[in-house]
């Protein structure tokens, strides 16, 4: 017991290190809950009593530019997720989609894909367009780019894109054995570097529990970026959905361990916004992580229950919601654009 005092001390006070985040992560569940409180808390001092609800629907769509098809065969996706995306394989059609998007009150796109063999999102041949868009329309434009090459990123930068969603991962057993790339933690290193040479809104996305369900150097992802001097205005999580079809066997990330690892990213940033994605497991656990994930400090949710958002204002009656009809990775000074209409929020009627 003394021990663990000694360790909440040390992140009452401000003077963990990368080894007392190990101990957090190893804490058993009964332990857990003043650390817990101690990042929600730092949560409302540095960002008051506003929490974020994203709901991108019609008017923030998701877009592949390879339709279903991705070379990678990752054993937690093998391409499902692309399902679930607009199929655009050409100008033209991207074209005429983002106009009508933007004449039909739409607030912008994640523009998507399956990956090459090299890990790379094919974008290249598609940014001629998107910076006619960009020109001509006021649309948010997120992309997807995976481990691009440095022709890719001077291009997003000359097109202007607002936002690059990059997937951090510095476990290289699941580049190899879960991604099937045969890629080194390197390749990652050198795809930030160069996003950042190009002063690009690099938003880094983590997924918790991608080693087969367990935590698995989550901390040294988050390490990376602390020590890449990337300075993210916002950092994504999202969790493992056990993929039903896999000759691997995964299991379902506990719910005590993706509030560890939020908890753990608001004592790292402080001041950094975090966003509870919307890839993360569905059904009778949906709601137990949900509360987790607020009650560890984040300041934004994509697609929350309607039961969690009416538990919050049981627990913490000073919350205020803050509707946004956009993808939870927007900056914040796009939110103005994204403001939910009420056609929007018809599940949100609490």
């Amino acid at each position: 017991m003394n021990e663990i005092k000694v360790l909440l001390e040390k992140f009452e006070t401000g003077t963990q290190t990368w080894f007392d985040y190990e101990e957090l992560i190893n804490l058993e569940s009964k332990d857990l809950e003043p650390f817990f409180k101690l990042a929600y808390n730092l949560k409302k001092q540095n960002f008051g009593d506003e929490l974020k609800i994203y709901t991108p629907n019609k008017r923030f769509p998701a877009i592949s530019i390879t339709g279903t098809e991705c070379a990678l065969h990752c054993e937690h996706c093998n391409k499902k997720y692309l399902d679930g995306m607009i199929s655009i394989l050409n100008n033209y059609d991207l074209e005429a989609f983002l106009m009508n998007l933007s004449n039909n009150d739409g607030v912008g796109v994640l523009i998507s894909g399956g990956c090459q063999p090299d890990g790379s999102v094919p974008l290249l041949n598609f940014l001629d367009t998107i910076k006619k868009i960009k020109k001509k329309t006021n649309l948010i434009i997120n992309v997807h780019t995976g481990l691009l090459s440095e022709e890719t990123a001077r291009k997003l930068a000359e097109v202007g894109v607002d936002i690059v969603s990059f997937d951090i991962n510095m476990d290289e057993e699941i580049i190899k054995e879960i991604y099937h790339l045969n890629k080194d933690l390197e390749d990652y290193k050198r795809a930030i570097e160069i996003l950042q040479k190009y002063k690009l809104n690099v938003v880094p996305h983590i997924c918790i529990g991608l080693h087969y369900g367990k935590l698995h150097k989550e901390i040294e992802s988050l390490k990376f970026i602390k020590e890449s001097g990337l300075n993210p205005s916002l950092i994504v999580l999202i969790a493992l959905i056990p993929p039903k079809n896999s000759k691997t066997k995964f299991s379902r990330p506990k719910p005590i361990d993706i509030a560890k690892i939020i908890s753990i990213i608001r004592f790292i940033y402080p001041r950094t916004e975090t966003s509870l994605g919307c890839m993360r497991p569905r059904g009778d656990v949906k709601v137990e992580i949900e509360k987790y994930a607020i009650r560890t400090g984040i300041t934004r949710i994509e697609i929350p229950s309607k039961k969690t958002l009416k538990w919050i204002k049981v627990e913490d009656p000073d919350v205020n919601f803050n509707f946004l009809s956009a993808c939870c990775a927007i900056p914040k000074e796009f939110e103005k654009f994204a403001r939910s209409k009420n056609s929007d929020l018809k599940n949100y009627q609490i």
